[in-house]
Order: structure tokens, then C-alpha cells, then sequence
């Protein structure tokens, strides 16, 4: 049986591979390529060598401002995310009634498209701010506060759910142990589950990290980056970029091969110091 699915092993994988590269690779190396260039369709490209990354951090690219509101906005938004996840899950692996009613609701956001949630949380918000004489848009801190509200609500149900799994799997005789050693609540948290739900939470903190990166739906329904590209997030600066100004469209492309670079560096970075502290079970 081995021999022969060795020896078709490429038969079973090539539909598959070949989606996968014209969907992604040719793309890809398609796109870095392009950011090389001056271009305005992919078949008239002439190459400017790394004039468009230098391009990508003039001052007036606003590249770099995006870049450092995006952080801000990803730090606070994994942290809320993933403890206020956590603290759900918790609760509902507890004996109470209606548990699975609650883990549909808590979930049931996730499911809603980002340009929806977008306008719905402005409609929301704006609701609230004008009894208070102002809008969403007057100030940054309300754009910012208000996307941290709306990744939070249409995450945490989801990393809900991902962390109800490794609660439940995590051993009771462990936790029996753990109890008969005198240990309180705190200390069976920190010392037992928290290490033995680790697979969970580096699964839950690249979603949350990859995904507050690449927002971009929720941003351009819910500010478009106003008031005056402050609250303008890196995915939203770089289609702003590549179609919104004319002869840029080289520099959009060298910004997105920035963004993939610092994504996927950043989510290796996390990956590699959240296993190092998984406990096999």
C-alpha cells in the first residue's frame, strides 16, 4: 500500500499543486518582480531597480505612519483578544446551563463579512458619539478605539471556540493533582492549564496577530482612514497607493513585498517563542 501511494504520490498532489501556483506562487514572484518596476499594466513593466522602496518610505508615502498605527492597533488588539477569549472559555467549560447556546452567540460574529461589520459598528458608534457633539471621524482616538471594538467582537468568539477545544483537553488528573497538592484556583491556572493549553494559544495569537495585520474590510468601512489618513491601516495604504495614485502602482507593489516580509517574519518570530513553551501532554 505504501509503495503505491509513493509511486502515485504526484498523480494525487498535482491538481492541487497546480491550483495552489496560479493561484499563489506565479503571482507572487509575478508581484516582487513588479516592484522593481514602473508599471501600469504587468506586461509593460521597465525596471527602475529599488526606486520604489525608496518611493515606499518618502515622507509623503504615508507608509510609515500606517505601518506604525497598524502596530499599535495589532499589540492592544491581541492582548485584549486572546485574554478576554481565554477568560470566555473558561467560564464556559464550567458546569452552567446554556453553555452551548452561548458558545453560538459568542461565535455567530465571526461569521458576519468585514465591510458589514465595518458599517454597522459606524452607524453604532457615530450613534453614540453625536449625543456628545462629535462623530467617529473628528479624532483618530475614536477611529482607533473603534476598530479594537469591532476586531474584538468579531474575534473573540472564534478564538473562544480554539481554546474551549484545549481546555477539554487538558488532563483531569492533572488538575486532581493539583488540588490534593493544596494548589489554589491561581495556581492551577498559571502552573497546569495555562502550560498545557499553550498548542492553543500559539494557534490563537498567530490568527489574531496575521489578521490584525491584514485588516483591511472593517478599516476602509469604518474610517477609510480618516480623519486625514491617521487612522489608515498598512493594507488600506497600500490599495490606496497602487490605485490611487497614478505611476505608483510600482511603489503599491513594493509595499505589499515590505508587508509580506514584516507579516511573515513577525508570525515566525511568534511561532518559534510560543512553542518553545508547549508542554507535551
Amino acid at each position: 500500500m505504501q509503495k503505491t501511494l509513493k509511486k502515485y504520490f504526484l498523480v494525487f498532489i498535482l491538481p492541487t499543486l497546480l491550483a495552489f501556483s496560479m493561484a499563489f506562487i506565479i503571482p507572487f514572484i509575478l508581484g516582487v518582480y513588479l516592484s522593481f518596476c514602473e508599471f501600469t499594466t504587468v506586461d509593460n513593466g521597465k525596471f527602475n531597480g529599488i526606486q520604489n522602496y525608496i518611493n515606499a518610505f518618502a515622507s509623503g508615502s504615508g507608509f510609515l505612519s500606517s505601518l506604525g498605527f497598524t502596530v499599535k492597533f495589532v499589540i492592544v488588539a491581541i492582548v485584549l483578544i486572546n485574554v478576554l477569549a481565554f477568560g470566555l472559555a473558561l467560564l464556559l467549560t464550567k458546569k452552567i446551563k446554556g453553555t452551548n447556546v452561548f458558545r453560538t452567540v459568542f461565535f455567530m460574529p465571526n461569521l458576519i463579512g468585514g465591510i458589514v461589520l465595518g458599517y454597522t459598528w459606524q452607524q453604532m458608534l457615530n450613534s453614540v458619539l453625536l449625543q456628545h457633539g462629535t462623530n467617529l471621524l473628528a479624532k483618530s482616538t475614536y477611529g482607533y478605539w473603534g476598530l479594537i471594538l469591532l476586531m474584538n467582537w468579531q474575534m473573540i468568539g472564534y478564538m473562544m471556540i480554539i481554546y474551549i477545544a484545549g481546555l477539554q483537553n487538558v488532563p483531569t488528573d492533572l488538575l486532581e493533582a493539583a488540588r490534593i497538592d493544596g494548589a489554589t484556583n491561581t495556581q492551577t491556572l498559571f502552573k497546569v492549564t495555562i502550560p498545557m493549553v499553550m498548542p492553543s494559544i500559539t494557534i490563537c495569537t498567530f490568527l489574531t496577530l496575521s489578521n490584525s495585520f491584514k485588516l483591511y474590510d472593517q478599516n476602509l468601512a469604518l474610517t477609510a482612514g480618516a480623519p486625514s489618513h491617521q487612522t489608515e491601516m498598512v493594507a488600506l495604504n497600500i490599495v490606496n497607493t497602487f490605485y490611487g495614485r497614478t505611476g505608483y502602482s510600482g511603489v503599491g507593489q513594493a509595499k505589499a513585498v515590505i508587508f509580506f516580509i514584516l507579516v511573515a517574519g513577525v508570525g515566525l518570530m511568534q511561532l518559534l517563542f510560543t512553542r518553545k513553551r508547549e508542554v507535551d501532554q
